[in-house]
């Protein structure tokens, strides 16, 4: 019977001694001051890094007006290219057909308030050219949205593409609207693409049956257009 009480009393030390060990030995996680939940596998799960915004301010050449799928626009190619990259941008396409610099000017504020903007592409004037508006107001108008851009966000990188009057709003007109784009690129430190529908203004096959929005391969044209001027900066 003392046999037993002693061989009872022994492996309840025994068991008490292990489970002590048990309780006061520290987990892995708390050895390396790590929230549990964040190892997998031994491998810590890194927080997913925000991607930075690249907004394009526009019309229907950025909405890719008429084309099946909006992705398509060039806006859509060049996001094809910076994911092949594995660059950390997002684009973000704010072209509504029909606008003008005015009713940019106008919309501009409530984009600001959606957006964490850290390139901002303009792209207005075009329609401006299409109606005769005097280039003086195109001019104040497009600066108007680049200083609201500025005041809230000090940081962005700024663009502007170029754009060109119709060559039967007469030889004064068609020079002074030229001028408004690279004029507001020096006044605000604004990379310049000179002209984005380079390659694909007044040729049928790039252009849809009204001769003014591009097709889908003129689309990928227009992003080689801005992608030149895009690499350096992203």
């Amino acid at each position: 019977m003392r046999f037993l009480y002693k061989n009872l009393m022994v492996t309840f030390l025994s068991l008490s001694i292990i489970g002590c060990g048990e309780t006061t030995t520290p987990n892995s996680s708390e050895k390396n001051n790590v929230e549990p939940e964040r190892i997998t596998n031994n491998t810590l799960v890194k927080k997913q890094k925000k991607k930075k915004q690249i907004l394009f301010f526009g019309d229907s050449l950025t909405a890719g007006y008429g084309l099946e799928d909006p992705s398509e626009s060039y806006v859509g190619v060049i996001q094809e290219r910076i994911d092949s990259l594995d660059l950390d941008y997002q684009t973000v396409n704010a072209g509504v057909s029909g606008e003008t610099s005015s009713g940019g000017n106008d919309r501009i504020d409530w984009i600001l308030e959606q957006n964490k903007i850290d390139v901002f592409i303009l792209e207005l004037g075009a329609n401006d050219g299409l109606r005769g508006i005097k280039t003086e107001e195109t001019a104040k108008n497009l600066q108007s949205i680049f200083d609201k851009v500025k005041i809230q966000f000090p940081e962005a990188k700024l663009m502007v593409a170029g754009m060109l009057a119709p060559p039967n709003m007469g030889n004064d007109f068609t020079e002074k609207f030229a001028s408004i784009f690279s004029d507001l690129s020096k006044n605000n430190n604004a990379t310049l693409v000179p002209f984005l529908l380079d390659g694909v203004g007044g040729i049928p096959e790039l252009n849809q049956q009204d001769g003014i929005h591009p097709t889908t391969k003129g689309h990928k044209i227009l992003a080689e257009n801005v992608w030149k001027e895009l690499e350096a900066i992203l």
